[in-house]
């Protein structure tokens, strides 16, 4: 009882002086019996923001508690507690720490399983001086790194050492888990139980180590009640050099890894560089020689051993390299070994391709002084053993067949077909199923290859041949091309050309016992428009010359019935006869001009007669009303297509560089749609055969503006406005009341348009005097922009000075007595 009352004891001076600490660990006096392990999260927080407070971070406090009793101890678990996140800010970055391990998946490899190794990165470089080596591609994709499977069980033969972590675990009746690394002394230690040497053992063997040592301790692990589970948690880096390589060095890698990954860790072999006679050394033997063409070409990985630390991977160079071109598979630079021969070599190169000449194959070989050429037959493919810089060319087939033969023409199966000796045209005929309808059988041709390369044509008679004759079934020889003609190819392709009032007017195919009813009929029928009258002009065949008859096509005028399409007796048709619909006499279909604004009756008129004037339809339109301006009529009339091609059509002769045509042409295209024609109403009005009376077209239309008591000033003046019209003021009157004309206006060039779209300018009357038009109700007065000139400079001014002083010496030494 006295114990436990004196534990009690102890333990709250231990609190309190705890609680002292944390209050005030600059101020206390003796720090002596502080326990940090003894303080909670919050007694932490409090230190942290006592230091901050006085701005003195722990480094700076050390001698200070330090000479208050503070072990060194204590002070080092002191300031591992304060460099930790506090309770309340790890609970904060919790899901942040969460997300970083999972994209980075740890700085030391974690997997899923739960085993760690250091992760190991190496930048890939592009190995161009290898690039027709055949292998070098495999350590040049990023894809293919050989790095061990961590998620994968521990192999039973896999050899522990220091760097090693293990997983130590008791389930059952008694329960224990640790992660105990190995030392370098090669040992573990496990609670209770003590050390344990596994350097050297297997995973297999250091499994039954520890079991044996636990039992003797745990009781319930020797009576089963338990169990021990040990794994490997953490792997070991060892270190391997590698020489040779394209990067070579001293390399970290895993203790699980295998040559063909320290391998393309170190880019592969170098420019010279074997691939077939890498040596692995151990304990500076050679354990074991690998050739990554048992890989490459079979998949073997025999020799995909694993490594231990301080292995060496020595490449040397190469001893045999030649090259494969030309039509295999996988053309490129092969090492060959000693005792392989070129079939081998056909295998590397994964044989040849469809197009290859495989009966020899060309080697261009180097011997001390000189090259030499030799030829391999395929017999000796087996035996030929490669030399050192060979250089192998497999050439394509020859564009040429065995036993080709074409025919073409007339036959229901026009092809190439296969020959055999003895084979005739008969043979060929009925491989091309027979032939056709329209054949022509007093001709067929064959085009024949001779044996100098150069053709010749023999002719066979079909009607014969298709009638057993044996003499005129010739014999056909290999690449003979035999043509049947058909006697469509000597008929003429006939026509027939309609025109005029046709719905369809073209160019027709002329068939026997065509008439005028038919190809009126495939015409689509005639137009309402067509008359009875139809032309048809016949081209004239004759063997003899008439100089007394000049025609040169005869003539017939048929009538027919326009609304039946048909005549009364059927006219027969022959080739080349072109057929023309003439057109009614009298055909007019009514066409309308419209009128708008101020008249009675707005909208659309029927032209009554072809010179229907501008009055009489204003006329029929109600004339105009009380509102209406008497100068506000005009015309405007729809520019047509033909106005535009023949202004494109006319030369201005203004230089190929010179835009204006253009800019003409393109507003008229674009910008203009009408042509405005001004009518002077009082002068129609009062005398309607005056030329002021215009006549009307198809399409115009008539705008009558109502009245309006303004003038419209706008351009570059200082303000656009429209100003009250006043009797007798002039253009000056208008200006200034509008402010004027700004500095870019070219008062000279201003004019006016009246209502009616009639323009005046001013022009000059005497010295600097101008007379300016007429402002009128409803006239806008337009001022333009002056167009910008240049300016002359300093130095233009003074090269015309100076012209000027050397004229006037030279007039002063002229006039010198």
């Amino acid at each position: 009882m006295r114990k436990l009352i004196t534990a009690i004891v102890l333990f709250i001076a231990l609190f309190q002086t705890s609680t002292l600490m944390a209050q005030d660990i600059l101020k206390g006096n003796d720090l002596s019996t502080v326990r940090v392990d003894y303080l909670s999260d919050g007694d932490i927080a409090k230190i942290k923001t006592q230091l901050q407070s006085n701005n003195v971070t722990i480094d700076q406090a050390e001698s200070m508690v330090l000479s208050k009793g503070m072990s060194a101890t204590e002070f080092a678990k002191l300031k591992k507690r304060l460099a930790l996140p506090t309770a309340s800010k790890a609970t904060a970055d919790k899901t942040a720490t969460k997300k970083k391990n999972a994209d980075s998946e740890n700085e030391e490899g974690d997997d899923d399983s739960g085993r760690k190794q250091e992760k190991i990165v190496n930048k890939k470089v592009k190995d161009s001086l290898n690039s027709l080596v055949f292998g070098s591609e495999l350590f040049d994709n990023p894809t293919l790194n050989f790095e061990p499977n961590l998620k994968l069980a521990t192999p039973v033969n896999y050899v522990l050492g220091p760097g090693d972590e293990l997983q130590i675990s008791v389930n059952g009746v008694q329960e224990f888990s640790d992660n105990v690394p190995v030392s370098v002394e090669g040992k573990v230690t496990i609670q209770y139980v003590g050390q344990i040497s596994v350097s050297g053992l297997t995973i297999e063997a250091a499994t039954q180590k520890i079991k044996g040592a636990i039992s003797r301790v745990y009781s319930t692990v020797r009576s089963g009640q338990s169990q021990v589970g040990v794994s490997l948690s953490r792997i070991r880096t060892i270190k391997v050099t590698i020489i040779g390589s394209r990067q070579p060095g001293n390399y970290s890698i895993s203790s699980l890894a295998t040559v063909y990954n320290a391998l393309f860790l170190g880019g592969g072999p170098g420019k010279n560089g074997s691939y077939r006679n890498i040596e692995l050394i151990r304990n500076n033997k050679v354990y074991r020689n690998i050739d990554i063409y048992r890989f490459l070409v079979s998949g073997n990985q025999s020799d995909n051993v694993g490594l231990k630390d301080n292995d060496v991977i020595r490449i040397p160079a190469y001893t045999n390299r030649v090259t494969v071109e030309g039509e295999v598979k996988r053309p490129g630079i092969f090492e060959m070994k000693k005792g392989e021969h070129f079939s081998d070599l056909l295998n590397f190169a994964s044989g040849f391709n469809e197009f290859a000449y495989t009966a020899s194959v060309n080697v261009l070989q180097k011997t001390g002084k000189e090259f030499k050429v030799a030829d391999i037959q395929a017999a000796k493919y087996g035996s030929y053993t490669p030399l050192n810089g060979d250089v192998y060319r497999i050439s394509k087939i020859l564009n040429r067949f065995e036993n080709r033969i074409v025919i073409k023409g007339a036959v229901f199966r026009p092809d190439t077909y296969s020959f055999y000796q003895g084979m005739r045209v008969s043979d060929l005929i009925r491989q091309a199923e027979g032939l056709k309808e329209d054949a022509y059988l007093k001709r067929a041709r064959i085009v024949r290859l001779k044996a100098d390369l150069t053709t010749e044509m023999v002719n066979v008679d079909l009607s014969k041949v298709m009638a057993g004759d044996f003499n005129a079934d010739l014999g056909l020889k290999k690449e003979d091309v035999v043509t049947v003609y058909s006697i469509l190819d000597f008929k003429e392709e006939y026509t027939i050309t309609i025109d005029g009032e046709i719905k369809r007017p073209d160019v027709y195919d002329y068939q026997d016992n065509l008439t005028l009813n038919d190809i009126i009929v495939a015409a689509g029928g005639l137009t309402g428009s067509a008359s009875k009258r139809v032309e048809i002009a016949r081209m004239i065949k004759t063997e003899n010359i008439d100089d007394a008859n000049p025609n040169r096509v005869e003539l017939f005028n048929i009538e027919i019935t326009p609304d039946s399409n048909e005549q009364a007796t059927n006219f027969e048709l022959k080739p080349f006869d072109v057929i023309n619909i003439r057109r009614m006499a009298v055909v007019e279909k009514p066409e309308m001009v419209t009128i708008y604004g101020a008249v009675a009756y707005p909208g659309k008129y029927v032209l009554a007669n072809k010179k229907e004037k501008i009055y009489d339809v204003i006329k029929r339109a109600g004339g105009l009303i009380s509102t209406a301006s008497l100068n506000g009529v005009k015309i405007k009339r729809p520019i047509k297509a033909s106005q535009i091609e023949a202004l494109e059509n006319v030369n201005l002769n203004l230089g190929k560089k010179d835009s204006i045509q253009k800019k003409l042409e393109k507003k008229l295209k674009e910008d203009l749609k009408y042509a405005t024609i001004p009518v002077d109403w009082s002068k129609v009005s009062k005398k309607q055969n005056s030329n002021a009376n215009v006549t009307l077209l198809p399409g115009d239309e008539i705008e009558v503006s109502t009245f309006n008591e303004t003038v419209k000033v706008a351009g570059n003046v200082l303000l656009t406005s429209e100003i009250p019209y006043v009797s007798g003021k002039g253009f000056n009157y208008y200006l200034d009341a509008v402010g004027g004309v700004d500095a870019k206006g070219w008062r000279k060039k201003a004019y006016i348009i009246y209502p009616n779209g009639q323009a005046a300018v001013s022009h000059p009357v005497l010295l600097f005097f101008r007379s300016n038009p007429t402002v009128e109700p409803g006239s806008q007065i337009i001022v333009p922009e002056k167009p910008e000139t240049k300016k002359m400079g300093a130095g233009e001014w003074v090269s015309i000075a100076s012209v000027l002083v050397s004229m006037g010496v030279l007039l002063v030494t002229a006039l010198k007595p």
